[in-house]
């Protein structure tokens, strides 16, 4: 890290920790983020004391939040099932992964404490890794400099880096360069990440192609879906079905009027929405839409996916975790975040089902958006009046719509393989430290 921003990064490092230990309530996800850390180290500290197994290599994960998650979740079980006597760490930054992280078969998994070198040091202590890597592109560089000072092997897996990230900017290289250029091996997703990672500081020797694990993730996901089970039995049906998946105000904007339109072209459609923070906040605009749907057509048929059933004409779903299930019941898919700047979420999903994927302008900074354009897999809409038209093509024209499935399946297909090879690549991390 450039010394003259040594100083106010260990000063917001600290002011995080003595957030942490303030009583602070209430529900918003960084009042949760602080709140969750209360505690944090000595929690860690007490696992390491009574279950951390000197004899045996530990590996540390790291990843943000779910997306990442998904990328490292492949990798741990598959080092997992070929070192079944390894330690597994796992730990994550935001509240929303916390119900993902306590799902993984892992030995421990925890909050990354805020990067200080005081917590870095514990944490360190606590856990004594045999390697440490991270999801994508979320380096700590205090923990990452600790580690490296201590000796532990460093990677990182499915790492990508937009051409327009501002971890590209002057700011950003001078707080993490030390830290990326720490790092002892990189699995990137193609070969200009690992251009873009090595301006950064990685060392170009370091990097290898491996791909990105969430092509095996969602594939395998998707081939253990039960359509028979409680979820979606009640919802299977032969109807033209768009699941609109993780949409924000924003989408809904476009998407509901559009929906009104592709129902007066084809009149057995279903809708199953599925906002991205299914709050009743968020889930009020759409049932004040449902209810003026209703008196513009008396015989419409809603309800919420626990009350739901194949006769619903729309079907509006009010829990989290499950989404990726539902992607079965897709004629067609749209994924939300294209409309707004927090970035589009995660269009592989339902392609993995050969379902094709609308989405909203704001697409640039997805790779997988762009796969799927130019394999006609996916298609990228502006408005309602272009939404409308996309998706009464893809709803009321089977031939088109097989089409663009099958070629968005495709996408998936030539992405398998990533989860093996970043495997590889980081045990050979552990094995290198042993």
């Amino acid at each position: 890290m450039h010394p003259l921003l040594s100083l106010p990064y260990a000063a917001a490092a600290g002011a995080a920790d003595l957030l942490a230990r303030l009583p602070i309530g209430g529900e918003a996800k960084a009042r949760r983020a602080v709140r969750a850390r209360r505690g944090l180290l000595e929690r860690l500290e007490a696992w390491g004391r009574s279950h951390r197994d000197p004899a045996r290599p530990l590996l540390w994960m790291h990843a943000p939040s779910v997306g990442e998650g998904l990328q490292a979740r492949p990798v741990l079980e598959r080092i997992r099932a070929a070192h079944p006597d390894w330690q597994l760490a796992y730990t994550f930054f935001s509240p929303s992964a916390e119900r993902f992280a306590a799902a993984l078969a892992v030995d421990v998994a925890d909050y990354l404490p805020f990067d200080s070198a005081h917590a870095a040091r514990r944490l360190l202590d606590a856990l004594r890794p045999s390697a440490l890597v991270f999801a994508k592109l979320d380096l700590w560089p205090r923990l990452a400099e600790a580690a490296h000072a201590r000796g532990v092997p460093l990677g990182m897996v499915s790492a990508t880096l937009s051409a327009g990230s501002g971890r590209s900017g002057t700011l950003a290289r001078a707080l993490l360069g030390d830290a990326y250029a720490a790092l002892d091996a990189v699995g990137t997703i193609d070969p200009a990440d690992g251009a873009r990672l090595a301006a950064l500081g990685v060392r170009a020797d370091r990097v290898r192609v491996t791909g990105d694990t969430r092509y095996d993730q969602v594939a395998a996901r998707a081939a253990a879906v039960d359509r028979t089970g409680a979820l979606l039995a009640p919802l299977t049906g032969d109807r033209p079905t768009l699941v609109a998946g993780s949409t924000w105000p924003a989408d809904e904007a476009v998407l509901l009027p559009a929906w009104e339109a592709v129902r007066r072209e084809v009149p057995h459609a279903r809708l199953v929405i599925a906002p991205h923070e299914p709050t009743a906040a968020h889930l009020a605009p759409i049932d004040a839409w449902v209810a003026r749907a209703r008196t513009a057509d008396p015989a419409l048929r809603a309800a919420r996916l626990g009350d739901a059933d194949a006769t619903h004409d729309v079907v509006v779903v009010d829990r989290v975790g499950v989404l990726g299930e539902l992607y079965a019941l897709a004629t067609a898919a749209y994924v939300g975040g294209g409309f707004h700047a927090a970035g589009l979420h995660s269009v592989l999903e339902p392609a993995a089902f050969g379902a094709p994927v609308v989405f909203g302008p704001r697409h640039a900074n997805s790779r997988d958006a762009g796969l799927l354009l130019a394999a006609q897999g996916g298609a990228a809409v502006a408005d309602a009046a272009t939404a409308a038209e996309t998706l009464a093509i893809l709803l009321g024209e089977p031939d088109t719509r097989s089409r663009a499935g099958a070629a968005a399946r495709g996408v998936v297909q030539t992405g398998l393989g990533a989860a093996e090879r970043s495997a590889a690549l980081v045990a050979s991390l552990v094995l290198r430290a042993r």
